[in-house]
């Protein structure tokens, strides 16, 4: 079952890209003329950042996630909180960017941060790999929390 690492690989990065994709496809049809028009604090930074940074923490969690797959003493119920958690990744792009709920988009920002934090407890205890390659996507998601925050604020 999964046991080849390439193709274990793949579906993982599959899968996660999958939650980049949604987003992303979110983002690009229902940002503008929105979010252009919102107050923004001076903490956010350029629109170009976003596009690289997620890159790079979407590989790092499919890392984390491929390693602690290969890992002696892994459990299946933290595979499925990692999977519950890339569906509360996706949602929080629709419901920020498609829908405009900043409000709703801080709750399910939460609740993904909950959810970042759980994974990186389980990923320590089976493998340090995975247990550092996932701290940060989660500073980067309590930075996000603060900007979303401040966007609530300000508009």
């Amino acid at each position: 079952m999964l046991k080849n690492k390439f193709i274990s690989f793949f579906l993982f990065f599959i899968i996660t890209y999958s939650a980049s994709f949604i987003g992303g496809m979110a983002t690009i049809s229902f940002k503008e003329p929105w979010y252009s028009q919102l107050i923004k604090s001076n903490f956010n930074p350029p629109d170009w950042v976003f596009a690289p940074v997620w890159t790079t923490l979407y590989l790092m969690m499919t890392l984390a996630i491929w390693f602690f797959w290969h890992s002696k003493n892994r459990d299946m119920n933290t595979v499925y909180i990692y999977f519950i958690h890339i569906i509360f990744n996706t949602t929080w792009s629709i419901v920020f960017f498609a829908f405009h709920q900043i409000f709703l988009a801080l709750v399910v920002l939460m609740i993904l941060i909950s959810l970042i934090i759980i994974l990186i407890i389980r990923f320590k205890r089976v493998n340090f790999i995975s247990y550092y390659l996932m701290i940060p996507y989660l500073l980067w998601c309590c930075y996000a929390l603060f900007l979303n925050f401040n966007l609530f604020i300000l508009n």
